[in-house]
């Protein structure tokens, strides 16, 4: 069989997160498309953090949406429920959609194909009544079904040979039910709404104007900013009370957001605007070896604490590098 392979662009038409699309292209090519679903739901569930989840809800138009600017695989998907929707029923929809928007700052999600309207809305109101935390988590895994979908329907029409549109993987957790519900949890501790308008802000109800935890890298080697760095934020989850130089990679990290530092070697958001952070251990990594391939470190990673009357505390972490040095402080 011949491998497959996918640009970025194709794998935005079948998930709108970048940093899927991206790993996506990373992992390719496949052998065939059940290790490109396999290597997909890896990917969402273990790699796209929760501003890639929010990202690629984004790209969704509510259920029942006519516009035209909804794609036609949007409109395929959706023809069951519009050839049994009358005009009560759509606007029903429409009023449940903007409920549920209202609640869980993000566009009620489910896999639509061969569903009518009437179970469309029968469920859209049984989710309504979710925690959040429980919502994300099944909006995340009805947005890895729709995805498993485009990807054969991708695929296929690639490879232009026999693969079966309808394959689809169980989309499993990772973890055991109750462990991922905690991992869930962490990603969204306080994750404000998402703004209506084009422009992603990370913000809420907080008295804070910036996360509580942020960075900034410096090339203290050229007297610069060190601009395209990526670096990533994790919270220890482990059973343990604190990690410890024995249980470094340890797996019971969990990642809480990434970002590329600009031009002015700062880092976007890693987590959410709200008063009180969650008391604990937070490691935050550079990738150092990306960014100076000839220098002495392949990365750093740094861990810090977190106490319980620190929780109202902003905590900013920069990086001070060199190829053959570097340096770390807890500034303002």
């Amino acid at each position: 069989m011949t491998a497959l392979s996918c640009m970025e662009e194709d794998v935005l038409r079948c998930c709108g997160s970048k940093r899927f699309a991206k790993e996506m292209v990373s992992a390719s090519p496949f052998t065939d498309l059940d290790h490109a679903l396999r290597s997909a739901r890896d990917i969402w569930l273990n790699k796209v953090d929760v501003v890639g989840w929010l990202e690629a809800f984004a790209a969704h138009p509510a259920i029942g949406t006519t516009s035209p600017s909804v794609s036609q695989w949007c409109k395929e998907e959706q023809s069951a429920a519009m050839a049994t929707a009358n005009d009560s029923a759509l606007q029903e929809l429409m009023e449940w959609n903007s409920r549920y928007r209202e609640k869980f700052g993000f566009v009620f999600l489910i896999c639509a194909s061969g569903r009518g309207t009437p179970e469309i809305l029968a469920e859209l109101k049984k989710r309504y009544l979710n925690r959040p935390i429980v919502e994300l988590e099944i909006a995340a895994q009805e947005e890895m079904k729709i995805t498993e979908l485009r990807l054969a329907r991708l695929f296929n029409s690639d490879a232009g040979s026999n693969i079966p549109v309808t394959t689809r993987l169980p989309v499993s957790s990772p973890t055991k039910p109750e462990d991922r519900l905690g991992i869930i949890g962490a990603h969204i501790m306080a994750i404000p709404k998402v703004p209506s308008s084009k422009t992603t802000e990370i913000s809420g109800n907080s008295h804070r104007t910036r996360p509580p935890i942020t960075t900034h890298v410096l090339d203290v080697a050229r007297g610069s900013p060190a601009s395209g760095m990526e670096v990533h934020l994790e919270m220890w989850k482990g059973t343990q009370q604190h990690p410890s130089f024995t249980n470094r990679e340890s797996t019971d990290w969990m990642l809480i957001g990434s970002s590329t530092t600009n031009t002015d070697g700062r880092s976007g958001p890693l987590m959410g605007i709200v008063d009180h952070i969650t008391p604990g251990f937070y490691r935050i990594s550079f990738d150092t070896g990306k960014y100076a391939p000839s220098g002495f470190f392949p990365y750093v990673s740094l861990v810090f604490q977190v106490r319980e009357n620190q929780i109202a505390e902003h905590f900013h972490v920069p990086l001070l590098h060199s190829p053959f040095s570097f340096t770390t402080y807890r500034g303002s």
